[in-house]
């Protein structure tokens, strides 16, 4: 379906994550889907079930009429579903182009490890990316700046794919950060080891750069910790794309640390893009 998917939360609506998931959906002329899941009440919660049921479909409405304020001839679809939020949104990931969710708690440390976030878990086994939204707006930069992360490892063309792919549709540059951490080996002097990684950056944006021709790519190795220096340019980026690695793809995968960190740390959104196969 390629449609934009959204995560409305019932509790407290996500105003940049909306604005954000409206935007992409017109850039890309898709249906946007805005949803909202709440786990099953214990039987005989009739109470409770009736005000979550009222609050749901207030916070959809809410959230419809802000998506028709800022695009008023976008195509919308809203639903409630009762669920676990996790399983149901990964389910609906299912075709979609695009995920998009907001957490403002994603600052605290306890928020990003523990089961309260959804965000986290969710962007850890859906089948489509997932954007993870903090920031209140994007960086008044021209052109807008994508950042990706490259590390060589065998998620990086899926989350380079996605990358260039954003800057093209929103006619912005792409800037593929190789970031080398750790000492070097020791049959290694700098500036052999400098060459080693340009030489394997400039390979796994090569085929790309052709496809995209009208996306300028800036390619950049630096030495340092990957959290630290993907959070850093993130302050100059509409995006950070990342790889989700291997290791996520089901309900309960984890998330490397890198990912975990940057998804903490970053002054903006944060996109997560599973590999190729899943």
């Amino acid at each position: 379906m390629n449609d934009v998917l959204v995560g409305v939360d019932p509790h407290e609506l996500s105003v940049p994550a909306l604005v954000w998931a409206a935007d992409e959906a017109a850039h890309r002329a898709v249906r946007l889907r805005l949803v909202t899941v709440a786990p099953p009440l214990k039987y005989g919660a009739f109470a409770r079930r009736s005000a979550l049921l009222i609050r749901a479909q207030s916070a959809l409405a809410t959230a419809e009429d802000l998506v028709r304020e800022l695009h008023a001839g976008l195509w919308t679809a809203t639903e409630f579903v009762d669920g676990a939020p996790v399983v149901v949104l990964r389910e609906r990931t299912a075709g979609a182009a695009l995920a998009v969710m907001g957490s403002r708690r994603l600052g605290r440390v306890a928020e990003v490890l523990g089961e309260a976030s959804v965000a986290v878990p969710l962007a850890a086994g859906a089948h489509c990316p997932v954007v993870v939204v903090r920031a209140p707006e994007r960086p008044a930069v021209h052109p807008p700046l994508v950042v990706v992360g490259v590390d060589g490892g065998p998620d990086c063309r899926a989350a380079i794919g996605f990358a260039v792919a954003e800057a093209a549709l929103h006619e912005a540059r792409l800037r593929a950060v190789w970031v080398w951490p750790g000492p070097l080996p020791s049959h290694e002097d700098a500036a052999e080891a400098l060459a080693d990684r340009r030489r394997s950056l400039a390979e796994a944006v090569a085929g790309w750069a052709e496809r995209y021709p009208e996306v300028p790519i800036e390619q950049q190795v630096v030495r340092g910790r990957p959290v630290e220096e993907l959070s850093r340019v993130s302050y100059a980026a509409v995006a950070v794309v990342v790889g989700r690695g291997s290791h996520g793809g089901r309900c309960g995968g984890r998330l490397g640390s890198t990912v975990h960190g940057v998804l903490h740390r970053a002054a903006c959104p944060v996109v997560v893009v599973p590999p190729l196969e899943a």
